[in-house]
C-alpha cells in the first residue's frame, strides 16, 4: 500500500516510539530518575500532527476536500470514551481521597479538560499558591487540551487555503516559524505560557504535518538511512536522560526531542536495528495502550500520592505504575477497542454520547462548586483542617498593574475607603496572607491604604534574592520590583506611614523550617560588595538599618509586623488529610503536628526578630507583635477555639488575618511610635 492511498500502512515503528514517549512520561512521574521525562509529550506532539496532518493531506490530495465532519467523528472515536472512563474513574475515587476545595478544583478541571480548556486553566492557575502538581488529578490532560486546539486550527488551515495547496503549505511553513520564533523568545519571561498555550507548542505538531506533507509530495517510502534513525532516537534519548524541567522549557530545548522524532519517523522504515527494537512485541504492547496509559497514570499518582503522601521507595512507586498499566490495559481493551471496532455505530449516536457526556461533566463540575467540594463527606476532626486550608481564598478586585509613574507594571492592591492612599503596606506572601485582615482594619479606621506584595520578596531596599522555590526570572523580578518601590518612595505624596511585613525568619536563616526546611533562599546586597562568609542575618539588619532611614526620610512613622510563630510541622492539606483518610488501606502515618512548645521556636524567632531590634529599642520603628493572639505562655498553636489560623507553617489564614486586624489598628490609627508597641516585649 503507498503513501498515496488514502488509508495508510501500519507502522509499527511508530507504536514503538509512543511506548519510549509514554513510558517516559509515566516513569518521571512516578519520580524515577528520568530528569527528562515530561519531554516524551513532545514526541507525542510531533507523532499526532504526522499522522493527522498525513491523514488529511492524502484525503486532500484524493478528493481535492476535507471531509471535516468525518474527521470529528474519527477523533471523538479515538479520544472520548477513553477519556471520561478516566474523568468518571477518578472522580468516585476522588469521592474518597479529594478534601473539598481539591475536589471543588477537580470539577472544574474535569468541565475544562471536557471543552479542551483545561491548559488555559492550568496555565491561569500558576502561581505562588497554587495547588501543587500532584494535587490536580487532571493536570496532564493540558497536552490533550494542545492536541484538541490543533485539531480545531488544522483542519479549518485546510479549508481556507483549499483551492491553493502551494499557497496552503506556505501557510503552514509561516505559522511553523511564527510559532517557533513565539516559544523561543517568550519561554525565558513567560515560562508558564509557552509551556501550556497552544500558540507556543503548534510548531511541534506542526513540525510533524510539513515532515507528512513533505514525504507524500515526494513519495518517500520512509526507510531512509539507519545511521539517521539512531541519531534520531540518540535525541530523543538524550532529552529524556538530560533536559531539565523549569523555566528554560520549551524554548530552544524542545527542538532536541522535536528533532529526533522527525528523523525517528522519517527513517522508521528501514530494517535497521532501531526500528527492529520499535517494532518488538513490548514495545509496540505499550504503544497500543499508550493513550490510555497517559490518562490513567496521572490520576493514580495524584491519587496515591494523596493517600500515601509521596513514595517510600522506588519499589512501592513500581506498584503503582502496574496499577497504572493494568487500568490502562482494560481501558484500551474494554472501552477503546469496543468504540473503534464498532464501525456500525452512527456517527450521530458517536457525537451525541459526546456531546451528553460534556454537559454531564458540565454538571458534575457545576454541582461541586455550588456544594463547595461536599465538605460533608468527611467527619468533624478534618473539618477544622480542611475549613483552613480553603480559607486562603481572597477577593483582589480592587487590585490592579500600574500603568503609569511612578508604580507602572507592580500590582497594587487598594484597601479602606476610596481615596489616595495614607498607609502603604509593603511586604512579601505575608502581607498578602493578612490581605483581608489588613482591609478590615483600614475599613473600620475609615483610612484609605494601598498594598504591595512579591512572594518570596523582602520588602526592603537594596537587596536581591535567589530563592530554590523561584525561577530566576521571578528573583530577578524582586529585585527589580524593590528598586522601583524605592524610586517611587519620593512620589508618593499622600502617604504618611508604612507598614513592612516579612517572613524575617526565612531571610536571616535563609531556609525554611519543619515541613518546607528544603526550601533555601540566600539574600545579597546590591549597592555594595558582598563580604566573604557574611552571616545572613548580618546583612538584613544591615538592609533593614537602610530600608528604615530611606522610608523616615519620606514618611512620618514606620511600623514592622513582627513574623507571627512558625508551626514547623504543620500544614493545613497534609492535616486534612491525615484526618481525612485515617483508617483507610494503604493511608500514610501522621506526621503534622498543630501544637509547638514555644522553647522550641525561641532561636528561629530571636533570629527573625534580631534585624530589627535595635530600631525598635531607638523608638525609630513601630514594633506590631501577634503573638499573643497566637501563643500562651507554653506554646503556639495552629488552631485557636477550632478555627484554623495557618494554612501552612507560617502563613495565615483569612479567619486568623481577621481575627488579628487590632494588631494593625495603629498604623491606620498613627498612634506615636511608642504607643504602637504592644505589650509583649520584643526577645
Amino acid at each position: 500500500m503507498t503513501e498515496t492511498s488514502p488509508h495508510p500502512a501500519y507502522r509499527g515503528d511508530i507504536d514503538g516510539l509512543r511506548a519510549v514517549a509514554v513510558l517516559s512520561v509515566v516513569l518521571y512521574h512516578f519520580g524515577l530518575p528520568l530528569r527528562g521525562g515530561f519531554t516524551g509529550v513532545d514526541v507525542f506532539f510531533v507523532i499526532s500532527g504526522y499522522l493527522i496532518g498525513g491523514l488529511l493531506w492524502r484525503e486532500y490530495c484524493a478528493d481535492d476536500k476535507i471531509r471535516i465532519g468525518a474527521f470529528y467523528l474519527r477523533r471523538f472515536r479515538r479520544l472520548a470514551p477513553a477519556f471520561f472512563a478516566m474523568v468518571l474513574g477518578t472522580a468516585a475515587l476522588g469521592w474518597v481521597l479529594l478534601l473539598p476545595f481539591e475536589y471543588r478544583e477537580f470539577g472544574k478541571s474535569a468541565v475544562a479538560a471536557s471543552f479542551y480548556l483545561s491548559n488555559f486553566l492550568f496555565w491561569r492557575q500558576t502561581g505562588y499558591f497554587d495547588a501543587a502538581a500532584h494535587d490536580k488529578p487532571l493536570l496532564h490532560t493540558w497536552s490533550l487540551a494542545v492536541e484538541e486546539q490543533f485539531y480545531i486550527f488544522l483542519p479549518l488551515m485546510f479549508l481556507l487555503l483549499a483551492r491553493s495547496r502551494r499557497a496552503m503549505i506556505w501557510a503552514l511553513v509561516a505559522c511553523w516559524a511564527a510559532s517557533l520564533v513565539a516559544c523561543v523568545l517568550m519561554t525565558p519571561q513567560y515560562p508558564s505560557a509557552s509551556f501550556y498555550l497552544f500558540p507556543f507548542r503548534a510548531w511541534e505538531m506542526l513540525s510533524g504535518v510539513l515532515l507528512a506533507i513533505w514525504g507524500q509530495t515526494r513519495g518517500t517510502r520512509w526507510e531512509g538511512w539507519r545511521a539517521l534513525s539512531w541519531v534520531g532516537l540518540g535525541l530523543v534519548l538524550l532529552s529524556v536522560v538530560m533536559i531539565p524541567s523549569g523555566p528554560l522549557f520549551p524554548g530552544l530545548l524542545a527542538t532536541v526531542p522535536v528533532l529526533g522524532t522527525l528523523l525517528v519517523l522519517a527513517n522508521g522504515r528501514n530494517d535497521g536495528a532501531v526500528n527492529r527494537l520499535l517494532r518488538l512485541p513490548a514495545f509496540r504492547f505499550f504503544g497500543l495502550i499508550s493513550y490510555s496509559l497517559y490518562l490513567w497514570h496521572w490520576p493514580v499518582v495524584t491519587l496515591s500520592n494523596s493517600l500515601r503522601d509521596g513514595y517510600a521507595n522506588p519499589f512501592e512507586a513500581l506498584i503503582w505504575m502496574a496499577l497504572s498499566v493494568g487500568l490502562a490495559w482494560l481501558s484500551w481493551r474494554f472501552v477503546e477497542q469496543p468504540v473503534r471496532r464498532a464501525v456500525r455505530l452512527p456517527g450521530w449516536v458517536l457525537a451525541g454520547g459526546t456531546v451528553l457526556a460534556s454537559a454531564a461533566v458540565l454538571g458534575f463540575g457545576l454541582f461541586l462548586r455550588a456544594e463547595d467540594g461536599l465538605p460533608g463527606r468527611f467527619g468533624p476532626e478534618a473539618g477544622v483542617h480542611i475549613a483552613a486550608s480553603a480559607d486562603f481564598l481572597q477577593d483582589f478586585s480592587r487590585c490592579y498593574v500600574a500603568d503609569d509613574l511612578p508604580l507602572d507594571g507592580l500590582e497594587v492592591c487598594p484597601i479602606g475607603p476610596e481615596g489616595p492612599p495614607q498607609v502603604l503596606i509593603w511586604g512579601d506572601s505575608h502581607a498578602r496572607a493578612f490581605y483581608e485582615g489588613l482591609a478590615l482594619a483600614a475599613d473600620e479606621a475609615g483610612v484609605p491604604a494601598m498594598v504591595l506584595w512579591r512572594a518570596g520578596c523582602p520588602p526592603l531596599i537594596g537587596q536581591r534574592k535567589v530563592e530554590s522555590a523561584a525561577t530566576p526570572a521571578q528573583n530577578t523580578a524582586c529585585r527589580q520590583a524593590n528598586m522601583q518601590i524605592k524610586q517611587a518612595l519620593g512620589r508618593l505624596n499622600s502617604v504618611q506611614r508604612v507598614l513592612l511585613i516579612g517572613r524575617w525568619g526565612y531571610y536571616t536563616t535563609g531556609q525554611g523550617t519543619g515541613l518546607d526546611a528544603n526550601n533555601l533562599i540566600s539574600i545579597f546586597p546590591t549597592e555594595r560588595p558582598e563580604r566573604v562568609a557574611e552571616p545572613q542575618v548580618d546583612v538584613l539588619s544591615e538592609a533593614s538599618e537602610a530600608t528604615v532611614d530611606q522610608l523616615l526620610r519620606q514618611f512620618g512613622e514606620v511600623y514592622v509586623l513582627r513574623q507571627p510563630p512558625e508551626i514547623p510541622f504543620y500544614d493545613s492539606r497534609r492535616a486534612a488529610r491525615e484526618a481525612a483518610h485515617a483508617g483507610l488501606p494503604f493511608a500514610a502515618e501522621p506526621v503534622t503536628q498543630s501544637v509547638v512548645p514555644r522553647e522550641d521556636i525561641a532561636a528561629r524567632a530571636t533570629s527573625a526578630d534580631a534585624a530589627w531590634r535595635d530600631l525598635v529599642a531607638s523608638n525609630r520603628v513601630g514594633w506590631l507583635d501577634p503573638w499573643p493572639w497566637l501563643c500562651d505562655d507554653a506554646t503556639c498553636s495552629a488552631v485557636h477555639s477550632g478555627t484554623g489560623q495557618y494554612f501552612d507553617n507560617n502563613h495565615m489564614t483569612n479567619s486568623a488575618a481577621r481575627r488579628l486586624r487590632d494588631v494593625f489598628a495603629p498604623v491606620f490609627r498613627g498612634d506615636s511610635r511608642g504607643s504602637a508597641l504592644n505589650t509583649v516585649p520584643l526577645p
